[in-house]
């Protein structure tokens, strides 16, 4: 297992990766990465990916630690793709959950030599109205610094009533240890989510996809995994019924799922 960080331009980006496998994949984490970098957590983070070890080499990154005004989705991946090559990372499996789909979509469309299987987790091609309502709403607690009530929310729009049920009375103290001293990488990655639209440019995605959503997505809506799956010529969509947009969690095949498809031929 490697914490790492690599240069791109006058700053850096954290990764961490692990595996022994010749075959890269490469997995891009939603919003979430606006509050807390994967720095320094090579070992909290591998636990999932473990049946990917023996085949595959997973790396997983961040957004680069100092990011400019107006940073888009489309600056995310060239930025993406100039840490891969910098780590010599060839064409890969490239995992994009939420925020990350949206710029995993962009690598594909913007670099396709550096994609041989695409998987879309919970994501959208543009910023729908439910994703607009909770990106928003989520931007105005961050700017009255109400972190409590971000995670409160974060949660109540991911999960499932049934896993609500069981961790709610955790959500304050993940609040309290999770609380950012800044706001502004948040904010930055919740704005480009904002600006984001690539609906017109899908059908210029060429290598295999497999699109995930979950039945009851509070977050990018219902809606949007069927207009990956129309927009992209070579997909597969997978919806899990009664989830929401927490599927990583909740779904105890969803890995699983995602090994499979990239083990395919």
């Amino acid at each position: 297992m490697k914490n790492g960080r690599v240069r791109i331009g006058n700053t850096d980006m954290d990764y961490v990766s692990f595996g022994r496998g010749k075959q890269p994949l490469v997995v891009l984490p939603g919003l979430s990465d606006g509050l807390a970098t994967v720095k320094g957590k090579a070992l909290l983070l591998a636990w999932p990916y473990r049946k990917f070890f023996r085949d595959y080499t997973v790396f997983l990154f961040s957004r680069k630690n100092d990011m400019p005004e107006g940073y888009t989705i489309e600056d995310m991946a060239d930025d993406q793709v100039l840490a891969m090559r910098s780590l010599g990372i060839g064409k890969a499996c490239l995992l994009g959950v939420s925020q990350g789909g949206m710029i995993a979509q962009c690598i594909a469309i913007r670099h396709p030599d550096r994609v041989r299987r695409l998987i879309l987790a919970v994501t959208a091609p543009n910023a729908n109205p439910v994703a607009q309502d909770a990106v928003s709403g989520w931007l105005d607690m961050a700017k009255r610094k109400d972190h409590a009530a971000l995670m409160a929310d974060t949660a109540e729009k991911m999960y499932s009533e049934k896993y609500l049920r069981k961790h709610r009375k955790l959500f304050p103290l993940l609040a309290k240890c999770t609380k950012p001293a800044s706001y502004d990488r948040f904010e930055k990655n919740a704005r480009a989510i904002l600006r984001f639209d690539a609906r017109d440019r899908l059908s210029g995605i060429a290598s295999p996809t497999l699109i995930i959503a979950g039945s009851d997505d509070r977050t990018v809506g219902n809606r949007a995994a069927g207009e990956l799956n129309e927009g992209i010529p070579a997909s597969q969509l997978y919806v899990y019924e009664g989830l929401g947009h927490g599927v990583y969690d909740e779904a105890g095949d969803f890995y699983d799922r995602v090994l499979a498809f990239c083990n395919q031929a």
